[in-house]
C-alpha cells in the first residue's frame, strides 16, 4: 500500500514519529513536510504549500495521513481532482483546543487563540478516520470540543463532536525504544532525579523544582539531571535552580549526542513528572523504559498508560502527593534500583507498534 503522510512541521516528535513509521513500515510511505517552525502559519498556511507540492508530484497514495498541524480542510479543497477517492486519516499528537497556552500569547491576550482550536475540529470532521495518542487526548478533545462550539454565537453544531466521536480511535505512539539498549549503565552514588522534557511553561517546571527545594531545604540527599530542548523564551526558574540547587546538579542543558542523554536516562533513579500537559509523553516512556521509577500526576494520560497495579505507587493528586512519594523514593532508593518497568513499556516500542499500524491503515481502504 502506498501512503502519503503530510507533516507540515517537520520538527521534534512529529518528525521522529514519521520518519520511524516509514522505516519501521511494510507499507510505502512518502512524506511530504515543511520546517518546523512557525506553528500558527503552519496551520493557517502549510496546506496551501503541500497542496501545491503534492499536485505536482507524480506519487499516487491509497491511504493519506495528516497530523493535527494541517488544515486538513484545505488541503482537500485545493486537491479534489486528485484526493477525492483517497481516504484520509488525521493524527493526533496535540491539539490546540486543550493544549495549554502560554498567558503571555499574544493571541491570548486578544482572544482570538479559539481559531486554531477550529482548525483542528474542521479538519477532523473533513478526515474520514480520526486517530489520538492516547484515550486521555480523545476525550478531552471530545469534551473541549463542545465548549469550543458553545463559544460561537448560534449555529453551534454541537453533534459535529458526535461525528468525530464516531470515526474516532486510539493509535498509541511508536517510539525506537531499543536503541537505548546498548548505553545501560547504573547509578551507585546518591539518588539522581531526572528531569528530560522542553525547557517550557507547558512542563510546569515550577512545581518540579519548587519540590527540590523543599527536599533541599530538609537535608535529603540527592543530585539532579536537568536535560531536554530550550529556546529562545526559557522560563525565569531555570535560572534560578541552577543557582539554588547549584551543588546538586550534575547536567545542565541539551545533550548534542543521543549516546549522552541515553546514558543518563539509565543513570537516573527518579522521575518525576508535573507537566500541565502530556497527551502522551515520550520523554517519560524513554525515562521509565531506560530503568526510571516514574512519579506521574493522575490527572493526565499515565493512568492508562500504566497498569493498574502501579497506581498507587507512581500516580499523584496534587504536589504535596508529589513530595512524600519523592521524599520516600529517596529514602527507599535501594528498592527504586531493583524496581523497573522497562518490560512493560517496551510494548511501544516500533517492533510491537509498526505492525499495529500496518493493519489498522489496511482497513481503511
Amino acid at each position: 500500500m502506498k501512503i502519503l503522510l503530510l507533516e507540515p512541521y517537520f520538527t521534534g516528535s512529529h518528525k521522529t514519529w514519521a520518519e520511524e513509521y516509514q522505516l519501521n513500515s511494510s507499507h510505502d510511505v512518502q512524506i511530504m513536510s515543511m520546517s518546523g517552525q512557525f506553528w500558527k502559519w503552519r496551520m493557517h498556511g502549510g496546506a496551501i504549500t503541500l497542496a501545491k507540492e503534492f499536485l505536482q508530484s507524480d506519487f499516487v497514495p491509497d491511504l493519506i495521513i495528516a497530523t493535527d498541524m494541517l488544515d486538513l480542510t484545505t488541503f482537500l479543497s485545493l486537491t479534489k481532482s486528485k484526493t477525492a477517492d483517497i481516504p484520509t486519516v488525521l493524527y493526533f499528537h496535540e491539539n490546540q483546543i486543550t493544549y495549554p497556552w502560554s498567558a503571555t500569547d499574544r493571541d491570548v491576550q486578544e482572544k482570538r487563540d479559539v481559531h486554531y482550536g477550529f482548525i483542528n475540529l474542521s479538519s477532523a470532521l473533513a478526515a474520514d478516520h480520526v486517530l489520538f495518542n492516547s484515550g486521555y487526548h480523545l476525550d478531552s478533545f471530545m469534551s473541549g470540543g463542545k465548549k469550543i462550539l458553545k463559544h460561537f454565537p448560534d449555529h453551534q453544531e454541537l453533534d459535529a463532536i458526535d461525528q468525530i466521536q464516531s470515526k474516532s480511535q486510539i493509535l498509541y505512539l511508536g517510539m525506537d525504544l531499543v536503541q537505548f539498549d546498548a548505553y545501560e549503565k547504573t547509578n551507585e552514588g546518591e539518588p539522581l532525579i531526572l528531569w528530560n522534557h522542553r525547557w517550557e511553561y507547558d512542563k510546569n517546571p515550577e512545581s518540579f523544582f519548587h519540590c527540590l527545594y523543599r527536599l533541599h531545604k530538609e537535608g535529603h540527599k540527592f543530585q539532579v539531571a536537568i536535560l531536554g530542548e530550550s529556546f529562545h523564551s526559557v522560563p525565569n526558574i531555570f535560572d534560578e535552580a541552577k543557582d539554588k540547587l547549584n551543588d546538586r546538579i550534575v547536567h545542565y542543558g541539551y545533550c548534542d549526542h543521543f549516546k549522552d542523554y541515553a546514558q543518563w536516562l539509565w543513570k537516573a533513579d527518579i522521575l518525576p513528572v508535573t507537566s500541565n500537559q502530556d497527551f502522551f509523553g515520550i520523554s517519560i516512556m524513554e525515562g521509565i523504559y531506560c530503568g526510571a521509577y516514574p512519579i506521574l500526576p493522575r490527572r493526565l494520560a499515565y493512568p492508562e498508560l500504566l497498569p493498574e497495579s502501579y497506581h498507587s505507587k507512581h500516580l499523584y493528586n496534587n504536589e504535596d502527593d508529589l513530595y512524600e512519594l519523592l521524599k520516600e523514593s529517596i529514602k527507599d532508593i535501594t528498592m527504586v534500583r531493583e524496581y523497573s518497568m522497562g518490560d512493560w513499556i517496551q510494548k511501544f516500542d516500533w517492533n510491537s507498534m509498526a505492525p499495529s499500524y500496518d493493519k489498522l491503515f489496511n482497513s481503511y481502504i
